[in-house]
């Protein structure tokens, strides 16, 4: 048996190649890996992961810490010296981007753990998701990634989580 995965599929061109695929015989997509997180969630929520679960494909989003800026290093008021900071703020500094990472940094204290745990562990909560990509440079920032595993938010936390980020999954 063979198994592939499709990357960056937009839910109608996921749909599409699955008919294909039944039509025609051939291997039919397994996973799905696209970018997904607390604050890129309207497209996959909206439209890819209904298909996702009628289908029963797992994904395994990349981006899951918003290239960095949900790993706890950006703050307001703090230069963060990175080769793609600019473009990180650009695309997240806003009102919605830091109310994110004060909830995050609430329910980081709570758990002792780093706010990359938290960020990943909520990825890792949604129903479609098997496994979030995170990248790290550094060991310390792997042992941060790692504290995720195991790291079981409450249906509470979830939801502040949820609301805070502006989609609530209903």
């Amino acid at each position: 048996m063979r198994y592939i995965a499709a990357s960056n599929y937009t839910a109608p061109r996921l749909a599409q190649a699955l008919a294909v695929s039944e039509r025609e015989g051939f291997a039919r997509y397994s996973a799905l890996q696209n970018q997904y997180n607390l604050v890129e969630r309207d497209e996959y929520e909206r439209a890819t992961a209904p298909l996702l679960v009628r289908e029963s494909i797992p994904s395994l989003p990349y981006y899951g810490l918003a290239r960095g800026f949900l790993a706890g290093k950006y703050r307001r008021g703090v230069e963060v010296e990175s080769a793609r900071a600019a473009a990180v703020r650009a695309a997240y500094d806003n009102k919605r981007g830091y109310a994110v990472l004060e909830t995050l940094g609430d329910i980081t204290a709570a758990h002792r753990v780093p706010v990359a745990a938290v960020s990943l562990a909520w990825l890792s909560a949604q129903p479609t998701v098997a496994a979030p990509i995170a990248s790290a440079r550094t060991v310390e920032q792997l042992a941060e990634l790692l504290c995720s595993v195991g790291l079981d938010l409450s249906a509470r936390e979830l939801a502040a989580l949820d609301a805070v980020s502006g989609n609530e999954i209903s």
